[in-house]
């Protein structure tokens, strides 16, 4: 049984895991005006793969075996990392990184559904549908006001941003059954960007042929190594942490922090800035994620 509420080292791990996320959203803008979206994924999982695989080394972990966990790491590797990175990477040619992990902090709301139709111990609740209520509210005064404002092309990247989000959900609900099963947090990481980075390849050698493109700046080679070693290698790592103490609902409170960091980046170094519609939708989505977390309502 999952615990209705986390213990204080599983919430530090969120708040550091969040930062390292929220800045994949700055990478990201860094490399998307030189690189294709899925190069950047393929870059990002592969040098992260080679990075991970140290780290099973110097722990003393073993390597996934067997074709039951590699199937499975198959599933996560695509919903948790390739289709999900690769979507937001896309969105980011045409939004914000401030409106993305706006977008992103849906993933709990998606996540309670596809718990509550894929296990037994993370029911729906009262409160949980109060919340996704609240949430989604929040996502039609984002996407309502795009669609008004912005254009076609701003929605189907908000889109995109939904359905990473949305993928999220069923990656995490999956690999948390996996978590059970024993696999240690360092062996799932490496497991799912190596699946991931299959997946990838031949997407990225038939769709981007990056070798046909002109060199790219090393802001974006440094931008891509950055997402690899802190937003996925580390990242990763403190999230399959968090996700076997405290539950896939209670992991992805993580979107809800950010948010925060992926704003700062963007509004200080990128020089973005926060609408009245993106702030309202946030406020909502965020309301939304405390009503899901249940500690205001106990309260």
């Amino acid at each position: 049984m999952i615990p209705p509420s986390m213990a204080r080292a599983d919430w530090l791990r969120l708040i550091l895991l969040s930062v390292l996320w929220g800045g994949s959203f700055y990478f990201n803008a860094l490399a998307v005006p030189h690189l294709p979206a899925i190069t950047i994924v393929w870059g990002r999982v592969t040098l992260a793969a080679v990075i991970v695989a140290g780290l099973v080394v110097a722990s003393g972990a073993r390597f996934p075996a067997g074709w039951r966990n590699w199937r499975a790491l198959l599933y996560v590797g695509t919903f948790n990392c390739a289709l999900p990175f690769t979507l937001i990477v896309v969105a980011q040619g045409t939004i914000t990184s401030a409106t993305a992990s706006i977008l992103n902090a849906t993933a709990p709301l998606f996540t309670v559904v596809v718990a509550h139709l894929l296990t037994r111990d993370e029911r729906m609740t009262r409160a949980k549908v109060a919340g996704l209520a609240v949430g989604f509210a929040g996502v039609a005064v984002m996407m309502g006001g795009a669609a008004i404002v912005a254009g076609a092309d701003v929605v189907v990247a908000q889109m995109c941003s939904l359905a990473a989000a949305a993928s999220y959900a069923f990656g995490s609900v999956r690999a948390r059954r996996m978590g059970v099963e024993g696999m240690a947090p360092v062996t799932l990481a490496f497991g799912q960007v190596v699946m991931a980075a299959l997946v990838l390849t031949p997407l990225m050698l038939v769709v981007d042929r990056p070798w046909t493109l002109p060199m790219p700046p090393v802001s974006a080679w440094l931008a891509i190594g950055a997402l690899a070693a802190l937003s996925t290698a580390l990242a990763y790592h403190l999230y399959f942490k968090v996700l076997a103490a405290a539950g896939a609902v209670n992991v992805q409170l993580v979107t809800f922090l950010v948010p925060v960091s992926a704003i700062l980046l963007g509004v200080v170094l990128l020089g973005e800035s926060l609408g009245v519609r993106q702030v309202a939708g946030m406020a909502l989505i965020g309301l939304g994620l405390v009503a899901l977390d249940g500690r205001i309502w106990r309260r």
